[in-house]
């Protein structure tokens, strides 16, 4: 249940103290965040926006270190106190021996709040299946969703996913995986599926091939940003709306570029230095918009770009993995960009020379 602004919190006062004399405004303790009212995914109930994993247990990328596990459950119990409840993660996310360490970390966090807490959450993990070669049958696929169950040591997904397609390569495993999904969902494993990087015409394939066998698609992950609002985008968001399901929008800050912490001349360490390189140099009147918004707004340049994913009808995932970074994340919701401020940034998008590249794993 969403909480309510009225009903819930430190902040919920009687009328009359406000006519008492005694009463004075300096005492007031309002959130830093509002509550936020959810949105239908499929069955499910989730937050306007979910967070992002991927780099709970990713040394390479993201530079990872179990140092971090502390702060990440903070991050957790941060995000379930202020009423998000997506959480977004993968069987493959983890390098090397962390291999599936995001799930691992999910499921551990998710005992530890409970114990803490004494209560139960309604938390929605959303997970992803990759589609491994030796993935071959729909068996092989419930055993992926179930080895998933093991690691985060819940009886139940929220919505379990193809990580990707393998239609341009491995057409008959593709359908195996249909299946698996298939078999995953009617052995209540999951409570709903989806897709990720599903392009326009094999998204139409698979929620047809799933509704003739009774389960529906509830969700479908794209990479979706200011830098990502290509034709397939746009199509996909479409069909979604037409179709009735739930567009996740992952990578809504450009892995960062959005943030205004970069520029040409201040890179990010690791690999995404190379990627950042060849796409800043032409983002200037992008940035711009975004910077100007943001400060009559009075919010952060990612704030903002964040916000624009929601007023699409997306759900946006930005990954987390620092206190501060979960902070400016929540401050993205409680309020909404304005038709002008809508207009400006999609000009500014269409305008930018460079986008971000496409995720190999695309499809048409």
């Amino acid at each position: 249940m969403a909480l309510s602004v009225c009903s819930v919190g430190p902040w919920n006062l009687n009328p009359k103290t406000l006519s008492t004399p005694s009463f004075s405004f300096k005492s007031l303790k309002f959130p830093p965040f509002w509550p936020t009212q959810k949105v239908k995914m499929g069955p499910l109930s989730v937050s306007p926006m979910g967070f992002g994993t991927w780099a709970w247990g990713n040394q390479f990328l993201w530079g990872y270190q179990e140092s971090m596990d502390n702060e990440l459950q903070q991050i957790f119990n941060m995000a379930l106190d202020y009423d998000i409840n997506l959480f977004d993660t993968a069987d493959s996310y983890g390098t090397g021996r962390l291999n599936g360490q995001s799930e691992k970390l999910l499921g551990r966090f998710i005992r530890e709040f409970q114990e803490k807490k004494g209560s139960k959450r309604d938390i929605v993990i959303a997970t992803k299946f990759a589609a491994y070669p030796w993935r071959l049958t729909p068996g092989q696929f419930v055993n992926a969703c179930r080895a998933s169950l093991d690691r985060m040591q819940i009886e139940q997904i929220g919505i379990g996913q193809l990580h990707w397609s393998t239609a341009n390569y491995a057409p008959l495993q593709e359908l195996a995986l249909w299946d698996g999904l298939v078999a995953m969902y009617e052995k209540g494993l999951v409570k709903g599926v989806g897709v990720s990087n599903y392009g326009p015409k094999q998204l139409l394939k698979i929620h047809d091939y799933l509704k003739d066998r009774g389960v529906p698609l509830c969700s479908a992950q794209v990479q979706f940003s200011l830098l990502s609002t290509g034709q397939d985008q746009l199509e996909i968001k479409s069909i979604c709306d037409s179709l009735g399901v739930r567009m996740i929008a992952y990578s809504p800050l450009g892995l960062g570029m959005l943030t205004g912490k970069y520029s040409p001349s201040k890179l990010p360490s690791g690999p995404r230095a190379l990627l950042f390189k060849q796409i800043l140099p032409g983002l200037d009147p992008l940035l711009s918009s975004l910077r100007d918004i943001a400060n009559k707004r009075r919010k952060t340049m990612s704030q903002v770009a964040i916000n624009w994913c929601i007023c699409k009808g997306t759900v946006p995932i930005p990954g987390v993995k620092s206190i501060k970074q979960a902070e400016e994340n929540l401050g993205a919701l409680g309020w909404r960009l304005s038709s002008d401020d809508l207009l400006r940034l999609d000009y500014a998008a269409n305008e930018s020379p460079r986008r971000m590249i496409q995720n190999i794993f695309q499809t048409r």
